[in-house]
């Protein structure tokens, strides 16, 4: 078997194979000893009512800050409070929650960068500043989950661990040497996948609903690498990369060709692959005003259209014209009825690891499973999301039985995980290259949609997933130039502003990134990692040419 870089991470190449009959993974092998806890109460619960009240009237400029607020006294004491004080005359429900509540503060808003140490200096600084300690507990009636070790958060309003994002700041993590670290947010994972059964959003009980792009076989694998020969990573957390396998995947074998329930989809032909799911069909807490206003302006069942805007949160890419009919806004989001091809790339991967700690763990039986579950899947996104007219891998829209025709930066998984066949990794490269690459990198999509998911907006991860699949397949001279162009934005905006981003604007350079249902985020955990991780690359490979 061929294998391939990844990140530093040796992967197994894709199986040029059919598809073949799978075997399905139950939740009875999920490890005994997993410890699943009752979903704790969200704030929408906690205080129903106030919690709508404050969310509709914006006694918050953002939605997020109530939800991550702390109440001065219980539930019941406030909430009897609001019963008695709300219908009297001259109420004011601002200087309540003021009275009743302590607003979160962002440590990171205290700290201020050093430009002319430089960009090195920075990054170094910004481990220990958006690190955050273990917490046995979160305090009583807060919204976070409290976990056993440190670990790092994107920063600015985002002051709680994200999935996805955390593999991105853990490459720079990899880069800085610090393996500890890494080893903690690993941990931190593996302990939520016990607890909870998946790996949520972030640690809040208003993102206990639904999980994010599935990257925790990769964050395994990055920390045995950063640990060295002898690492019994792999084997260590074998039993949590089972039980996410299991979430993603779980009811697959009830399903008749064409259905889809919950996160899994069987496909026309018969194969399983999965999509973004979000159990709940409610407002997001977190954007409950946005919600309730979006869901004003659609034509779906309300239900669904919250279900969706909710899938698409869980994709990460929230929002993008990639999830919504062509040529329509946000009221006609459609997550939930496209198969999603970068997910199907991470879940591939995730049985690729499996197979490998099977393995070595000495488990015979297990290690061909998953082998031949990898080789099923793999034909099946050559077979579902290569659009030969586009030249493109994108998504799948199960309802119409056929790829989409929009392209978007998920594209680049397939190069990226070894599916894609050189022919067609040299078919997606002239795309890139003439549709997607400007003077900043490479866009997200080259809708110009007014979301923060869409041209003219970039984001760490997708870049980096871009280079990465781009140099696999020996498009050395593109990668290379969206390597350079990425660093240098990362680096000009830094030397000009003292901060990392979240998402950059990579057609004109001069201006910030727009869109979205915040305000520009710096910090950025995923911005410094893979920017760190670039750097290092770039400087290796101009000392190899000396």
């Amino acid at each position: 078997m061929k294998y391939f870089l990844l990140g530093g991470l040796l992967l197994a190449a894709a199986a040029q194979a059919q598809p073949t009959p799978r075997p399905s993974v139950s939740s009875a092998s999920v490890a005994s000893s997993s410890l699943l806890l009752k979903i704790p109460p969200s704030p929408r619960q906690l205080y129903p009512g106030l919690f709508e009240d404050v969310q509709r009237t914006q006694v918050y400029r953002d939605n997020k800050t109530f939800v991550d607020a702390l109440p001065k006294g219980t539930p019941a004491e406030v909430m009897a409070a609001y019963q008695q004080q709300h219908g009297q005359a001259g109420f004011d429900l601002k200087a309540f929650v003021a009275q009743y509540f302590v607003a979160p503060a962002a440590p990171t808003d205290a700290y201020h960068s050093n430009i002319k140490a430089g960009i090195r200096a920075h990054l170094d600084t910004l481990w220990t500043v958006l690190r955050r300690p273990a917490q046995a507990e979160a305090g009583q009636y807060s919204s976070l989950l409290p976990l056993p070790h440190p670990y790092l958060v994107p920063g600015g309003r985002f002051r709680e661990v994200y999935y996805w994002d955390s593999y991105f700041t853990m490459l720079g993590l990899r880069e800085a040497g610090r393996t500890q670290l890494i080893g903690d947010m690993v941990a931190n994972f593996g302990f939520l996948l016990d607890h909870y059964g998946h790996i949520p959003n972030g640690n809040r009980t208003y993102y206990l609903t639904r999980s994010q792009p599935p990257f925790f076989a990769l964050m395994v694998q990055l920390l045995a690498q950063a640990e060295g020969p002898g690492s019994q990573a792999l084997v260590k957390y074998r039993a949590q990369m089972r039980s996410e396998y299991t979430y993603w995947t779980a009811g697959a074998t009830v399903l008749k060709p064409g259905v889809a329930a919950g996160r899994v989809v069987r496909m026309p032909g018969g194969e399983v692959l999965s999509r973004y799911w979000d159990d709940s069909d409610q407002p997001r807490e977190e954007s409950y005003r946005e919600d309730v206003e979006a869901a004003a302006n659609t034509r779906q069942p309300t239900p669904l259209f919250y279900r969706n805007v909710r899938a698409a949160a869980a994709s990460g890419w929230d929002f993008s014209t990639r999830w919504f009919v062509p040529s329509q806004g946000l009221g006609s989001i459609r997550t939930t009825s496209l198969v999603p091809v970068d997910l199907n790339c991470l879940l591939l991967t995730l049985e690729q690891a499996l197979a490998r700690a099977a393995a070595q763990a000495g488990d015979s039986a297990e290690a061909p499973r998953f082998r031949k579950l990898a080789v099923a899947r793999t034909a099946a996104i050559r077979r579902y999301f290569w659009n030969a007219q586009l030249g493109f891998y994108v998504d799948y829209d199960l309802p119409q039985r056929q790829p989409v025709n929009v392209r978007t930066l998920a594209g680049v998984f397939p190069l990226a995980f070894g599916v894609a066949t050189p022919a067609q990794a040299s078919q997606t490269a002239q795309r890139l290259e003439s549709e997607f690459l400007r003077p900043g990198g490479l866009l997200t999509t080259p809708n110009h949609g007014k979301q923060q998911w869409d041209a003219p907006n970039a984001w760490a991860p997708l870049e980096y997933l871009s280079v990465v699949g781009l140099r696999r397949y020996q498009q050395t001279t593109l990668a290379d130039t969206v390597a350079h162009r990425w660093v240098s934005l990362n680096v000009r905006v830094f030397n000009a502003t003292g901060k990392l981003l979240e998402k950059y604007n990579v057609e004109d350079t001069n201006l910030l990134a727009g869109g979205g249902e915040y305000p520009l985020q710096d910090g950025f955990g995923w911005t410094n990692g893979v920017l760190l991780k670039l750097l290092n690359e770039e400087k290796a490979a101009k000392a190899a040419k000396k």
